[in-house]
């Protein structure tokens, strides 16, 4: 059936990539091309405003504003907290950018890896958003101590940790569990994907000493002294060397380091591995499907590994994708598909 696809073709630069980044802003309240709102506002314009309607009952909108923050309304109520309009278009993007997640900085991986505990619990985001706020107050005031005894000091600095600890403790165990479960899905598609010839581990190296099982009260009180041990190397160094800010996602492939070993075809293939693991969980806790997103991504795969990908997505799942041109779409993919140009595009055709 054709309402499960939809194909966005056209040239490069004529705003596909936006629209999917509009979806993905209304699903999840994150882009994963620009981290500043002002970036995603057109040139010379005060705001950017987002509306979809899902579920055929479910309106959505997101205003971005340079001046005053975003507001976000459901059903036309404005909403206290944003992360209140995730829900109704859950979604799960794969973007060329996507495929620096195996060779690119750990804060890549975390990123995604904070993308999926967030799909499944919405209010994880405002966890992240106060632990870099600790962070970043905990930072100002090594830099901006001039006055004052150490004593006074020290007692701010014992305040930040006890907020600190617990904050990163609900963070490292929330990714802890998340990658926990996405463990034997992203090893069930690695070996298919590559037809049983690799086997791929995920493996949660935390940026605290986190020893025994998972608690909350052991760990707050674990990271809360390592907070306090690590103070002269963090006076010495500029920066916290404790905390959820500091954790790897390490991929294995093989039990060697995709990031180091893995060829370019072998990397590419984790990335499709994780992504699918990804849509596969956010489906089954969530009780259904999330929409998927495919931002040229074909144009990065070989054909194999296009046709691969297709297979795995097959008619399960809602699919939004963008492309230059419909040749890597053969057969059914292009026949059970509702294709428009971007050239053409109106709003109504997108929104809804």
């Amino acid at each position: 059936m054709t309402d499960n696809r939809l194909l966005v073709i056209g040239a490069n630069g004529i705003g596909k990539s936006n629209l999917l980044e509009a979806v993905e802003l209304l699903g999840s309240l994150r882009s994963h091309r620009a981290s500043s709102d002002q970036d995603l506002i057109y040139w010379g314009e005060s705001r950017a405003l987002l509306r979809a309607t899902a579920d055929e009952s479910e309106k959505l909108e997101l205003e971005l504003r340079r001046q005053g923050g975003r507001q976000a309304r459901r059903n036309g109520k404005l909403l206290t907290r944003q992360m209140d309009l995730i829900g109704p278009l859950r979604c799960v993007g794969f973007s060329a950018l996507d495929l620096d997640l195996v060779r690119g900085e750990p804060a890549l991986r975390r990123q995604w890896l904070d993308r999926v505990v967030q799909q499944l619990e919405p209010i994880y985001a405002e966890l992240i958003s106060r632990y870099n706020k600790l962070l970043r107050q905990r930072s100002q005031l090594w830099r901006q101590w001039r006055h004052g005894s150490i004593e006074e000091r020290n007692s701010l600095l014992d305040a930040f940790d006890v907020q600190m600890a617990l904050v990163s403790t609900r963070i490292h165990r929330r990714r802890n569990r998340a990658l926990a479960r996405l463990q034997p899905l992203a090893t069930r598609w690695q070996e298919s994907l590559s037809k049983n010839n690799e086997k791929l581990r995920l493996a949660y190296q935390p940026g605290s000493q986190l020893e025994g099982e998972e608690a909350e009260e052991p760990w707050r009180l674990a990271i809360e002294a390592q907070l306090l041990n690590q103070r002269a190397e963090e006076e010495r160094l500029g920066s916290c060397r404790v905390g959820p800010h500091r954790d790897e996602v390490k991929l294995l492939l093989n039990d060697s380091e995709a990031r180091r070993f893995g060829s370019a075809g072998q990397q590419r293939t984790v990335v499709l591995a994780l992504k699918l693991a990804e849509l596969e969980l956010v489906g089954e806790l969530c009780g259904e499907p999330p929409l998927l997103l495919l931002d040229d991504v074909l144009a990065e795969l070989d054909p194999v590994r296009q046709l691969l990908l297709l297979e795995a997505v097959g008619q399960k799942h809602q699919c939004l994708v963008s492309a230059t041109h419909l040749d890597g779409f053969q057969g059914e993919w292009q026949a059970q598909s509702q294709i428009i140009e971007v050239g053409s595009l109106r709003p109504s055709d997108v929104v809804g």
